[in-house]
């Protein structure tokens, strides 16, 4: 390894990278090699997996407002993959993501030359690997990288309050991201500038849906087949997604993975951000206030707001929710440990998820008794607390289509109660 990849290098603004490996292409090896780098470097990784279009990789960078995006591409196709990703962001007013890439050998000098000099930020060939190292080669990524996301200068496309207007109504996802970079990156700039050309909100707000729960309960998993029943009994509605991941405490790097598990989301009434927590031992970034009032000011019918998961504790989500939705799995022990969920206490409705796990008929008689004893609702019936058996991994799963039913009504019932005490 050379000195350059020894180096003790330090990034000095927050960084978002998206990373992908490309369409056809099964080999996810490499990339998830360097993604790791990259999150150990204190860079934001927005993560996509194998497989993954031109059209996903070139969205998912927008929504983000990533400073880059990093591609494995294995299957022969690189030239015109690479190509067409880089005229995408062109078209797109996004020039500025810049493309980086590797191969291998399947990628040759000649071809590395032609990428490069169509504007591609750099290729990474073989060669490169053995004079630089892995860890160099992510540092020269790194240090291409390190500009600041949602500064002034990034909404110059919009001047005045009638553009600004515009840009909400039409839920321009560029723009979006742009200002919900402001808020994490310039919160003071938000709050001097720009709030006084948002336009006024008139309109009803849209109502918040706060979901969370212990790691691995498969809340993104869920999020997805609400996303998808939403999208398909409401065909004219939209709705946004606000994805919150945990930060490391040692580098500040984080893995906002979430949208692995999603695929009803490339949709063009959907809008989804990931925010990093950037803090340690809290399930919220401290921006997701000025981040929840952008998305309501574009009018989105429904705003889902995840939270990393991190346990038992996790109420801070009742404080930006009108619902709030716990998910957890059977396998949660003995019957006494749901007495030390708090989100018990406050969750309108709960999904027993995985719920082909063994045991889990037990679980949700348990998880049942529990809602009835924390909500006081001892002359109902246990069996009608609204806690269902979920698998969400499954296609139309009838657990699922239950929640969902009844997760609607809730939140109009809630919302239609709350925008009537209001006037």
């Amino acid at each position: 390894m050379s000195t350059a990849a020894k180096v003790d290098f330090q990034l000095k603004n927050k960084v978002k990278i998206v990373t992908a490996a490309s369409l056809f292409d099964g080999h996810d090896a490499a990339i998830n090699i360097m993604r790791r780098i990259i999150q150990s470097k204190g860079a934001e990784v927005v993560h996509l997996g194998h497989n993954r279009s031109a059209a996903d990789i070139v969205n998912t960078a927008i929504q983000e407002d990533a400073n880059a995006i990093a591609i494995t591409s294995y299957q022969g196709g690189h030239i015109e993959f690479f190509k067409y990703i880089h005229d995408l962001l062109k078209e797109q007013g996004c020039g500025h993501i810049k493309i980086f890439g590797g191969g291998g050998g399947t990628i040759l000098p000649t071809e590395i030359k032609e990428l490069m000099d169509y504007g591609i930020a750099r290729i990474y060939s073989p060669d490169d690997g053995r004079s630089m190292g892995l860890e160099g080669m992510i540092i020269d990524l790194l240090q291409q990288c390190d500009f600041p996301t949602g500064t002034p200068q990034s909404y110059n496309d919009y001047h005045g309050k009638a553009d600004f207007a515009k840009a909400f109504e039409s839920c321009d996802s560029k723009f979006l991201a742009r200002l919900i970079s402001t808020a994490e990156n310039f919160p003071e700039i938000l709050e001097a500038d720009l709030r006084k050309l948002f336009p006024e909100n008139r309109a009803m707000p849209s109502p918040v849906l706060g979901i969370t729960g212990t790691g691995g309960a498969g809340k993104s998993s869920m999020i997805d087949e609400i996303v998808r029943r939403f999208l398909f009994e409401f065909d004219d509605k939209r709705i946004a997604i606000l994805s919150v991941d945990p930060s490391k405490r040692k580098t500040g790097g984080a893995l906002l993975g979430d949208r692995i598990r999603m695929n009803a989301i490339n949709n063009d009434r959907v809008f989804m951000r990931s925010l990093a927590t950037r803090q340690s031992n809290l399930a919220l970034s401290k921006y997701v206030n000025e981040a929840v009032e952008i998305l309501k000011l574009a009018h989105f019918d429904l705003i889902i707001l995840e939270t990393s998961g991190i346990g038992q504790s996790d109420t801070e989500i009742v404080d930006h929710s009108d619902v709030s939705m716990y998910i957890m799995t059977p396998e949660f022990g003995a019957a006494s440990q749901l007495e030390k969920i708090d989100m018990l206490d406050f969750a309108d409705i709960v999904a027993v998820n995985k719920f082909d796990k063994r045991g889990a008929l037990d679980a949700i008689r348990d998880v049942k008794k529990q809602f009835q004893r924390n909500h006081n609702l001892w002359d109902q019936d246990p069996d009608t607390m609204p806690v269902y058996g979920t698998i969400a991994s499954q296609f139309n799963d009838p657990g699922t289509n239950e929640l969902f039913i009844n997760l609607m009504k809730v939140i109009s019932d809630r919302w239609t109660e709350k925008y009537a005490a209001k006037n």
